[in-house]
């Protein structure tokens, strides 16, 4: 504990920006050095954009155990499953510029490659169902055979297709639109017809359309084994991949090639440029406001959460503050949550360098209500 305090003194742990008031911020940062005063979580990385534009990128414990290498605002994290509302965004900017539609047919928009037909429901695969999981495709990434393959061959770099194929010839979970089950599988899809369409790839798609528009240096793709500023990620002893503890080796490399998320996430990130996104994305100028009332329209996804519903790429939580809007995501090591609160106009995003959900003494999501109460206090603390 005591490396831990004199890594932070060397080491400022919070960027405040102008405009910030520093009794919030102190406030804030006391809250996240709380959370890893135990040492079970490392590290977390927390952002927040306030209803009059003003950001905060904090940061608070350890980017590295054996190293005790201090986690800073500028550490990139994997963000898991909040990478697919960058897929989402692309594909909804498409739908704004009339080259794709919400209700056309995957294989239509993919030209009908020959392994398609094997895919379940694949005659009634459409733009919106593979948005809204509501396809009963198999969620590739939990096939045992398919991380199998991951470890196995750590260096490989997997194709869209050679992903796709771990559920060809599967018996749908249900039939197209008659439920929900998540499932990165979908968002594949859909990042293959992101290429398809724009004849582009994706991430430089979202490069093009959103990363270099917003000023996000601090997202980045998540598209190599060795990756710029990555913290070290603990999955646990007990992780139900079968993969070490510590997701980057001696080298800095990472164990297996975390490339193979791609559209399913494929990004790593910080608190802060995830904020800003959330901020961007859901009360900014990203979407057309009739598009975003569509992505905001949620339908029942209880498999994901109580009360939760599921969007075009977003999920809405209902809450204390009204309801938030946003995505949740997990990676081997790394657990990721941002929000927004349309009724406050307020972005809230955390992140953690571990997966192991028995070391947070509360849920990520119960976090960034408490960021968010901090910011609604009386302005007497802020001033």
């Amino acid at each position: 504990m005591i490396a831990i305090l004199l890594a932070a003194l060397a080491f400022p742990s919070f960027q405040e920006h102008a405009g910030a008031p520093a009794e919030l911020t102190r406030a804030l940062q006391a809250r996240l050095d709380a959370l890893v005063a135990d040492g079970k979580p490392p590290g977390v990385s927390a952002g927040l954009v306030l209803a009059d534009g003003t950001e905060l990128a904090l940061a608070a414990g350890l980017a590295d155990r054996s190293k005790k290498t201090p986690l800073t605002p500028h550490g990139h994290l994997c963000a898991g499953s909040t990478g697919k509302t960058f897929v989402a965004a692309t594909i909804l900017q498409l739908v704004q510029a009339g080259a794709i539609a919400l209700d056309d047919f995957a294989g239509d928009l993919l030209e009908s490659p020959p392994w398609f037909e094997r895919l379940p429901n694949a005659g009634e695969l459409t733009v919106e169902l593979l948005l809204r999981h509501r396809t009963g495709l198999e969620r590739h990434e939990f096939l045992p055979e398919f991380m199998g393959a991951v470890l196995a061959n750590p260096d490989r770099v997997w194709k869209p297709e050679e992903i796709v194929a771990y559920v060809l010839d599967h018996e749908a979970k249900f039939a197209a639109g008659s439920d929900f089950a998540y499932s990165d599988t979908n968002y594949i899809l859909l990042g293959m017809i992101v290429e398809h369409v724009t004849k582009k790839p994706l991430y430089e798609e979202v490069q093009r359309r959103f990363l270099t528009p917003l000023g996000l240096k601090d997202v980045v793709p998540q598209d190599a084994r060795t990756l710029p500023g990555l913290a070290n990620g603990y999955a646990g002893a007990q992780n139900p991949f079968g993969v070490p503890d510590e997701m980057l080796g001696a080298d800095g490399r990472f164990i297996l090639n975390p490339q193979f998320e791609w559209a399913g996430g494929g990004f790593i990130t910080t608190g802060g440029d995830l904020a800003r996104w959330a901020h961007a994305l859901y009360g900014g100028a990203v979407l057309e406001e009739e598009t975003r009332a569509k992505m905001l329209d949620g339908m029942d996804a209880r498999e994901i959460g109580r009360g939760l519903r599921y969007g075009l790429g977003a999920m809405l939580w209902p809450g204390a503050h009204g309801t938030s809007v946003g995505h949740a995501g997990f990676f081997p090591g790394y657990l990721t949550e941002m929000h927004y609160w349309p009724e406050h106009g307020i972005a809230v995003a955390v992140q953690v360098n571990t997966s192991e959900y028995a070391a947070l003494d509360l849920p990520l999501g119960k976090l960034c209500e408490e960021l968010l109460d901090l910011t609604l206090k009386p302005v007497a603390v802020h001033r």
